[in-house]
């Protein structure tokens, strides 16, 4: 893997709509800029790619943990996106994210049963990543379905990928539609 760049980002809402947050709502990411070791040809075998989201799990779980500023045992939720510059195709995204990538996120967290939600797109540099995110333990907790963007002013170049993990402790602020609550989850199946 040829990284370029870590970034890390982490956000905290206090109050919203004149409202205090009690406790805060808390996310954060970090995201790699790596070279797209395919870009500009096809290439049947992915595997230097599923092999480098297995290293991302572990490493941008490690650093969007540290930007959250909490225990493992405290997040709530995750997500993932990458963004592949216009030399390579979506399915670069696809292998960085879904083979090999939830696995390691998980070890850092001390598991997660529910999916990964993850968003792949095509773009360049100043394109915005939007990083989906969902309960790690129950899929219908709609009070956690938030995300984050990132937006780099000089990535993805053509023949790079931006690759990020987003971590919650909370759900949004002021959640109010109604569904399953953090507090009512069984965490069985990943869904409920």
């Amino acid at each position: 893997m040829k990284l370029r760049r870590i970034i890390t980002l982490a956000e905290e809402t206090r109050t919203e709509m004149g409202r205090v947050i009690a406790p805060p709502s808390r996310r954060a990411l970090a995201a790699a800029v790596i070279a797209d070791p395919f870009a500009g040809r096809y290439a049947d075998d992915l595997d230097d790619l599923i092999e480098t989201g297995a290293l991302l799990g572990e490493r941008l779980g490690s650093e969007a943990l540290a930007a959250l500023g909490c225990a493992a045992d405290e997040v709530q939720g995750y997500g993932k996106a990458a963004l592949v510059g216009e030399a390579g195709e979506l399915e670069h995204a696809a292998a960085l994210l879904h083979p090999a990538l939830g696995a390691p996120l998980r070890a850092v967290l001390g598991g997660g049963k529910a999916l990964v939600p993850s968003s792949k797109a095509m773009g360049g540099p100043g394109d915005v990543l939007h990083i989906p995110l969902g309960h790690k333990d129950a899929a219908y907790v709609r009070s956690h379905f938030d995300g984050m963007t990132l937006k780099l002013a000089d990535a993805p170049r053509a023949d790079e990928i931006v690759v990020a993990v987003a971590l919650q402790i909370t759900g949004r602020p002021n959640p109010r539609v109604g569904g399953l609550k953090h507090d009512e989850i069984t965490g069985a199946d990943g869904l409920r």
